[in-house]
C-alpha cells in the first residue's frame, strides 16, 4: 500500500514537527474540489448549490431543448473531485498564548485508519482508552445552564480520569465552544502532568470555516498563524481550546453536516481498535455519542450510529431530539414491531405496532411541527426505539454532573451487554475501569464482596494493568483472588518484556543484546524460516516471542549482568539450562540451539515470581508499581538494595535530564527504604540483622546485602549503626573493641603478652553460649526480641572454626585431659589475635613505616653505583621487599573477587588506590632496570625519588580507617577536583599574560627554554611575590651584557629588553596580580570553602563507606605484613592448590543458609517490613494533609446529604401544598353536600384528632 511507503519516511517524534516530516501528507490525504456548476434556484442562477459562484466551476451541468436543467440536486461525489491537500501541518491561534495545535484538510472519503494513524504516530496524540464523541447544538442555539455545568463538571473531568478524546464540532459556537471552554477551564485548574490527558479533536466542514484561507499552504503551514475576531460571540472560527482539528471536505461551502459521514466512520474505526500500548489493552476503544439537542436531522444520524452498534448518551431536557429521543425510550412501552407470535396473534401484533407507531407520530409532530418529511422522521424514530438497549438517557437537572463518569461507565457496559450476550457484565465493566484506570470504581462497584472473581475473570484485565502502568488495579487483584504464582509464567514474563515502550532505555538495551545473539543465530540453521524482527512488533504483542529472533530470557539476564555486574550469578540460567561460569560465546550458541526446539521452559512457573515482577517494574522506572511489587517480593533489604543499584546504573546510561532525575530519585527511595527496613530489624534482633547482612540470597544469585550496598554505592545504608556495628565485630575479631592501640602495638613485638590480662578477649563460656544460642535460635520468637551477645560463630560457618568450638565445648566439660586442653587453648588465642583485621591492618601499617624509612635510606645514602659497585644489601633487601608487594597485589587481582578473570582485573584497576599501588610497582621496575647500567643510572635514580614520593601517599589510604583522619581524606580528595579547575582558569589567564609580557619586553629571543621559562614559569612565580623589577621596569634596569643583533641572540647570547611601551608593560602587571591574587585565589578559597562545608555535612557517611572496603580489603589479607607476607604465600599456595582445602576467611562476609533456618529469617524480615509499612501508613493517615482529605471527603458527603434533604423538604412542601388543596377541595364538597337535601346524614361529622405523640414521661 502506498500508504505504508510513505509512512517509513514520514512522521518523526512528539514535539519535532517539521515541514519535511509530514511531506507525505499532500501525496496520501486529497481534498475535494466541485467541478460542475449545479444551480442554486435561490440564487437567481449566480451561486451552484455546493455554495461557490459560477467562475470558479469547470463546467456547468447540461440543460434540455427547454432550458430546465436536468440535475437538479448537487451530489458531492458526483460534482466534485479530488486532489492533493493544500491545507495541513501546526495552527498558532494568534494571541492565544498556547501551543501549536494540528490541523488537516481531507476529503469525506479519507480512510479513517490513515487519519487516526496519522494522529498517534504523527501528531503525537495519546492513544484513547475512550472515545466521547459530542453531538447536537450546532449553530447559535443557546445551551442551557445546567449543559454547561455536565460538560464542565462531568465530562471533562471523566475525560482526565479515563484519557479520553472528546470529539467536537470545533467552531466556537453551541455545544462546541462550551466543551472547549471546560477544556481551557481544566487546563488552568488542573495539573501539568493531568493537561495531556484531555485531548478535544474538532471535526468541522471545510467550507464553513471562517478565514479558512489563512490555513492554506501546499507545502504544509509550521506554524500556520489563524486570527480570531469577536472572540465573545458565536462564530464559525476555529476553537483554540482543541489539540487537533480534521477539516473535512466534501466540495461544498457555507454548508453544515459535511463531516457527518467521515466522523460515524472514524468513530467506528476506533471502536474497534484495542486500549493500551501497541494496542495491549484486554478490550477495544469504547466509543459513546453524546446527543445534546439537536435538530431533526440528528435522527437519521442517530439511526446510523445505532445500526453500528454505538451506545448514545442522551442528555434528556436539553432541547428538541434529546427530548425525543428521552421520551422513546422511557415513555413508551416495550411493544414488539416484529411480530413473533402464530397466525392467530398477526392482526393483533398488527394493531399494536399501529398504535405505536401513532403514538411516535405525535410525540414527532410535537417536537418538530415545522418539519415536512413526517413520515421519514418517524420511520427513523421507529429504527431508533428498536435499539433502545443501546441508549442511556440522563437527567443532569435532577441526577447532576457529580458522578457523570459512573454514568459513562454505565452506558458503555449496558451497550456491550446488547452487543455480546455472551460475555459477563461484570467482566465488561472491569475491563473498561482497567481501561480508564478507575480503582475507585471497581472498588465500589465490582470489589464489595457481592461477587466471587475467580482467576479466569482477572487474567487478562492483569495483564493490562501491568503493561499499561496500573499498579493499583495490580493490587486489587491480587487482593481479591488471581494467584500470582498461577498467573507469572516464563511465557508471560518475555511477553512482559516484549511490550516494553521503544521510548524506553529498557528497550533499547535489551534491542543491542538481541542484535547480538541475532548476528550469531545468522550461522546458525533457522527452523521457522523467518527473518530478523524485531523486539516489539504491534501485532500479536502478548502472545509472547516463538522464534530465535524474538526476546527470550537471555536478554534480560544479559541486561542484569550489565547493570549489577558480578554481585550475583546470572538470572535465569536455571531456566535456560546454562551454568553460571559459561562463557558469553557458548551460553549464545547453547540459547540459539534452545529456542530453536520446542522451548519448554516458558510453560514453568517463574520461581521468584514478585522480584521477576520488581526487577521488571524497575527496568522501566515505574515507582509506584515497583514500590508494590517490593512489598509484595520477599528479602526486602536486599531487594531495595538491588533496585537502587539497577536504577542508578540505569541513570548513568539514560540521556533524558527528566528521567535521570526520576532515576536517581527512586533510587535514593529504594536505599531509604533499605535503610529503613534494616533499621526495623536491628531493633529487633541485633544478632538476626547481621545474619541477615552477610546471608546469600538464592533469589538474587547469591548476592548479600553487603555486597549489593557496595555495588550500588548504598553510602546511606553504610551509615547504619547496625551495619557499621558488624562492620567493628569484624574488624576487631573476638578482642574487645575498647582494647588501646598501644596494647596492641606491645603485643605485636611480644607475642607471649597474648596469654596475659593485657588484651582482653571475650571470655570462652561466652563463646560456647553463643554457639549454642545460635543453634538453638529457631525455637525463638519470630518478633526476634533476643538480646544476643553476636560473636563471629554467628557468621562463619565453616569445618576448621567449627571444630574449635568443638574442642572448647569438650575443654569446659572437662571432658579432655589438662595436657590436651592447654594446647587448644594456645592456639585458639593464637589465631584469636593474628587473625583479626585489625592486627592484620596494624602490622601493615609498621612494616609500611619501616619499608618507608628502608626506602629513604637507601635512596639517600646507600644509592650505590652500577654493578659492579652495586648495588648494597640493603637496596636488595628494598628489592625483595617490593617483589613481595606485588605477590600481594597479583593474589588480589587474580585470586579474590569474580570467577571471571576479566571481571576481575577490571575491579581491581577501578579503586584508585590500586591504581596508586599499579603506578607505584610500574615506576619502581623502571627505577631498578635503568639504574642497573651506567648511561641511565641517573635517571633512574630520578624515578625511584618520584617513586617514593607515590609509596609514600599511598599512606593516606592507611589512615582512611581513622574516624577523625577519614573523613578530612575525602574532603582533601574532593578539593582536588576544585583545584583542576582553577588551574585550567590560572592557565588561560597566565598564557595570556606570559605571552604579552615576553611579546613587549623582548623583540626577538628564539631560545625555547628562555621562552618558556618567562611565559610560564616567571608568571607563575609573580603570583608568590617573586618579581624581577630590575627586569621589567625601565626606570630600575640594571646594566648588563645584551645585545640586538640577531645572529648574536642565536649563538645565546642575552637580548636586550626593549624600553618601548614599558608603561604597558607595569599595567599588565598589575592587572595581572590584581586578577591572580585576588580573584582567582579567593575564586579557589570559595570553591574549598563550599566543598568543605558541603562534603562535611556528610562527610562521616562517606568514610563509614570507606571504611568498609577498608575492613574487607584487610580482612582478605593474610596475617602476616610484607616482606613475611610471601610465608602466607606459600602456605596458601599449598592449602589451597595442592591440598584443596577451601578458603576460611572468604566466607567471613557470606553465610549460606537453607531450610528451615533461612524460610525462618525470611518471615522474621517480612515481619519487620510489615511493622515498618504499618507504622508508616499510620503516619501517613495521621498526617495533615490526610486529614484535610478525610474532612473534605466528609464535608462533600455532608454537602450532598444536604441538598437530598432540600430536595425532600421541597418535595415535601410541593406535598403539603397538594393536600391542603385536597383537604380544601373536600371540605367544600362536605359543606355543600350538607347544605343540600341530597344526602341525609345519619352521624355527625367526624372529628379532627390530635395525632400529636405523647411524650415519654
Amino acid at each position: 500500500m502506498e500508504y505504508d511507503k510513505e509512512r517509513g519516511g514520514g512522521g518523526g517524534k512528539t514535539g519535532s514537527k517539521k515541514e519535511k516530516d509530514q511531506s507525505w501528507i499532500p501525496k496520501i490525504i486529497k481534498k475535494r474540489v466541485c467541478t460542475t456548476f449545479v444551480e442554486d434556484s435561490f440564487s437567481n442562477g449566480a451561486l451552484c448549490q455546493c455554495g461557490g459562484v459560477r467562475e470558479v466551476h469547470d463546467s456547468v451541468a447540461t440543460g434540455d431543448f427547454f432550458g430546465a436543467a436536468i440535475v437538479t440536486q448537487w451530489d458531492s461525489r458526483q460534482h466534485s473531485s479530488e486532489c492533493p491537500t493544500d491545507a495541513y501541518g501546526e495552527l498558532e491561534f494568534a494571541g492565544a498564548g498556547r501551543r501549536h495545535s494540528h490541523f488537516l484538510r481531507l476529503s469525506c472519503d479519507t480512510s479513517p485508519q490513515i487519519i487516526y494513524t496519522l494522529m498517534t504516530a504523527h501528531w503525537g496524540l495519546a492513544s484513547p482508552n475512550l472515545v466521547v464523541s459530542v453531538v447536537g447544538g450546532e449553530g447559535h442555539e443557546k445551551i442551557k445552564t445546567w449543559v454547561r455545568d455536565v460538560l464542565r463538571n462531568g465530562l471533562v473531568r471523566a475525560a482526565q480520569s479515563t484519557g479520553a478524546w472528546i470529539l467536537t464540532g470545533g467552531l466556537r459556537e453551541g455545544v462546541a465552544r462550551c466543551v472547549g471552554e471546560a477544556v481551557r477551564d481544566h487546563a488552568a485548574a488542573a495539573p501539568a502532568l493531568s493537561q495531556k490527558k484531555v485531548i478535544a479533536v474538532g471535526l468541522a466542514p471545510w467550507g464553513l470555516v471562517h478565514n479558512r484561507q489563512q490555513l492554506v499552504n501546499a507545502q504544509g503551514s509550521f506554524p500556520a498563524r489563524y486570527y480570531v475576531q469577536n472572540t465573545s460571540r458565536d462564530s464559525c472560527c476555529l476553537d483554540n481550546n482543541c489539540q487537533a482539528f480534521l477539516l473535512v471536505d466534501d466540495g461544498s461551502i457555507g454548508r453544515r453536516a459535511g463531516e457527518t459521514a467521515f466522523r460515524a466512520s472514524l468513530e467506528d474505526y476506533i471502536s474497534h481498535q484495542r486500549t493500551g500500548i501497541w494496542g495491549s489493552g484486554s478490550i477495544e476503544i469504547p466509543v459513546l455519542c453524546m446527543l445534546i439537542s439537536g435538530d431533526a436531522h440528528m435522527l437519521e444520524r442517530l439511526d446510523v450510529s445505532l445500526r453500528k452498534a454505538t451506545p448514545w448518551l442522551v442528555l434528556a431536557g436539553s432541547g428538541q431530539a434529546a427530548d425525543l429521543i428521552s421520551e422513546l425510550v422511557g415513555n413508551l412501552s416495550p411493544v414488539s414491531l416484529s411480530p413473533t407470535s402464530p397466525t392467530a396473534d398477526s392482526e393483533a401484533a398488527d394493531a399494536l405496532s399501529a398504535e405505536l407507531r401513532d403514538r411516535v407520530r405525535e410525540k414527532v409532530r410535537r417536537h418538530f411541527p415545522a418539519e415536512a418529511e413526517l413520515e421519514k422522521l418517524v420511520d427513523s424514530a421507529l429504527s431508533i426505539y428498536q435499539n433502545r438497549e443501546l441508549i442511556t438517557v440522563f437527567h443532569g437537572e435532577q441526577e447532576g454532573s457529580d458522578d457523570f463518569d459512573t454514568v459513562l461507565l454505565k452506558a458503555l457496559v449496558r451497550a456491550s451487554k446488547r452487543v455480546s450476550s455472551e460475555a459477563s457484565e461484570y467482566t465488561e465493566e472491569l475491563k473498561l475501569a482497567v481501561a480508564w484506570n478507575r480503582v475507585d470504581i471497581a472498588k465500589t462497584e465490582l470489589f464489595n464482596g457481592d461477587i466471587q472473581w475467580k482467576y479466569e475473570d482477572l487474567e487478562d484485565s492483569m495483564t493490562d494493568a501491568l503493561i499499561n502502568d496500573k499498579p493499583q488495579f495490580v493490587r486489587l487483584f491480587c487482593e481479591n483472588g488471581l494467584n500470582i504464582l498461577d498467573y507469572l509464567t516464563y511465557r508471560r514474563l518475555e511477553s512482559l518484556y516484549h511490550s516494553l515502550s521503544d521510548s524506553s532505555l529498557a528497550y533499547i538495551l535489551l534491542q543491542r543484546r538481541l542484535s547480538e545473539r541475532q548476528g550469531l543465530a545468522g550461522s546458525l540453521p533457522n527452523l521457522d524460516g523467518g527473518a530478523t524482527v524485531p523486539l516489539k512488533s504491534p501485532q500479536n504483542a502478548l502472545i509472547g516471542p516463538a522464534s530465535t529472533m524474538e526476546l527470550n530470557l537471555y536478554e534480560v539476564s544479559r541486561l542484569l549482568w550489565d547493570l549489577l555486574g558480578d554481585v550475583c550469578h546470572p538470572f535465569y540460567y536455571g531456566p535456560l539450562g546454562l551454568d553460571h561460569s559459561i562463557s558469553t560465546r557458548r551460553a549464545l550458541k547453547q540459547v540459539n540451539r534452545l529456542l530453536l526446539g520446542d522451548c519448554m521452559y516458558r510453560d514453568q512457573r517463574c520461581l521468584s515470581p514478585w522480584a521477576a515482577l520488581f526487577i521488571w517494574a524497575v527496568l522501566q522506572n515505574r515507582s509506584e508499581m515497583a514500590i508494590y511489587f517490593w512489598e509484595m517480593a520477599g528479602e526486602s533489604v536486599l531487594s531495595a538494595l538491588g533496585g537502587c543499584k539497577m536504577l542508578r546504573e540505569l541513570s548513568k546510561l539514560e540521556s533524558e535530564t527528566e528521567s535521570k532525575l526520576a532515576m536517581k530519585e527512586l533510587a535514593q527511595r529504594f536505599e531509604n527504604l533499605a535503610q529503613d527496613v534494616f533499621s526495623e530489624c536491628y531493633q529487633s534482633s541485633e544478632s538476626r540483622s547481621f545474619t541477615l547482612l552477610i546471608r546469600k540470597s538464592p533469589v538474587w544469585g547469591g548476592a548479600t546485602c553487603l555486597q549489593m550496598a557496595t555495588a550500588a554505592d548504598a553510602r546511606l545504608f553504610f551509615s547504619h549503626d547496625g551495619v557499621q556495628s558488624l562492620l567493628s565485630q569484624i574488624w576487631w575479631g573476638d578482642m574487645e573493641r575498647s582494647t588501646e592501640v598501644w596494647k596492641l602495638v606491645l603485643t605485636f613485638f611480644l607475642p607471649p603478652l597474648l596469654y596475659t590480662d593485657l588484651i582482653s578477649f571475650r571470655e570462652q563460656e561466652e563463646e560456647v553460649k553463643s554457639v549454642g544460642v545460635y543453634q538453638c535460635r529457631d525455637t525463638d520468637s519470630l518478633d526476634g526480641n533476643d538480646t544476643t551477645v553476636f560473636s563471629l560463630a554467628d557468621i562463619v560457618q565453616n569445618e576448621e572454626e567449627a571444630e574449635e568450638f568443638r574442642a572448647l565445648k569438650e575443654k569446659l566439660q572437662g571432658n579432655a585431659s589438662p595436657s590436651n586442653s592447654k594446647r587448644p587453648f594456645l592456639v585458639l588465642r593464637w589465631r584469636q589475635f593474628w587473625f583479626a583485621p585489625v592486627t592484620s591492618f596494624l602490622g601493615n601499617v609498621l612494616m609500611y613505616f619501616l619499608f618507608l624509612c628502608l626506602f629513604a635510606y637507601v635512596l639517600l645514602v646507600d644509592f650505590k653505583p652500577p654493578p659492579p659497585d652495586g648495588p648494597s644489601t640493603l637496596e636488595f633487601v628494598l628489592y625483595f621487599w617490593v617483589f613481595t608487594l606485588v605477590c600481594e597485589e597479583i593474589r588480589q587481582t587474580f585470586f579474590v573477587g569474580s570467577t571471571f578473570v576479566i571481571q576481575r582485573m577490571k575491579n581491581y584497576i577501578q579503586d584508585v588506590w590500586n591504581k596508586c599501588d599499579l603506578t607505584a610497582i610500574i615506576l619502581f621496575t623502571l627505577a631498578l632496570c635503568c639504574r642497573m647500567f651506567p648511561w641511565s643510572y641517573e635517571f633512574g635514580r630520578a624515578v625511584m625519588a618520584i617513586d617514593f614520593m607515590v609509596f609514600t601517599l599511598r599512606l593516606i589510604h592507611i589512615f582512611a580507617i581513622h574516624k577523625q583522619l577519614g573523613p578530612k581524606i575525602i574532603i582533601l580528595g574532593k578539593m582536588m577536583k576544585d583545584v583542576f579547575f582553577f588551574l585550567f582558569f590560572l592557565a588561560v589567564w597566565l598564557m595570556a599574560y606570559g605571552v604579552a609580557n615576553q611579546a613587549l619586553l623582548y623583540s626577538y629571543d628564539p631560545r625555547p627554554d628562555w621562552i618558556f621559562r618567562r611565559v610560564f614559569y616567571r608568571p607563575y612565580l609573580h603570583i608568590f611575590g617573586q618579581i624581577p623589577i630590575h627586569e621589567m621596569d625601565a626606570d630600575k634596569l640594571e646594566e648588563v651584557n645584551c645585545t640586538n643583533n640577531a645572529t648574536r641572540i642565536e649563538a645565546g647570547e642575552e637580548p636586550c629588553l626593549n624600553t618601548f611601551a614599558n608603561w604597558l608593560v607595569v599595567i599588565l602587571l598589575v592587572i595581572y596580580l590584581l586578577f591572580t591574587n585576588i580573584v582567582l585565589v579567593n575564586l579557589l578559597i570559595a570553591m574549598f570553602s563550599y566543598t568543605f562545608s558541603k562534603v562535611q555535612e556528610r562527610s562521616d557517611t562517606y568514610w563509614k563507606f570507606q571504611r568498609y572496603n577498608l575492613i574487607v580489603e584487610y580482612h582478605s589479607r593474610p596475617c602476616l605484613a610484607p616482606p613475611f607476607i610471601i610465608i602466607s604465600h606459600l602456605h596458601l599456595f599449598v592449602k589451597r592448590y595442592i591440598r584443596r582445602i577451601p578458603s576460611v576467611k572468604s566466607t567471613h562476609f557470606v553465610l549460606e543458609m537453607r531450610g528451615r533456618k533461612a524460610s525462618r529469617l525470611n518471615t522474621w524480615e517480612a515481619i519487620q517490613k510489615e511493622n515498618l509499612l504499618s507504622a508508616q501508613n499510620k503516619r501517613q493517615r495521621e498526617s495533615d494533609t490526610a486529614r484535610l482529605k478525610c474532612t473534605s471527603v466528609k464535608v462533600d458527603s455532608v454537602l450532598k446529604q444536604i441538598a437530598e434533604i432540600r430536595d425532600h423538604d421541597r418535595r415535601l412542601r410541593m406535598l403539603e401544598t397538594q393536600m391542603e388543596y385536597c383537604c380544601n377541595a373536600l371540605s367544600w364538597m362536605t359543606e355543600a353536600l350538607a347544605q343540600s337535601n341530597l344526602l341525609t346524614a345519619r352521624r355527625p361529622p367526624p372529628l379532627l384528632r390530635d395525632l400529636t405523640p405523647l411524650s415519654p414521661s
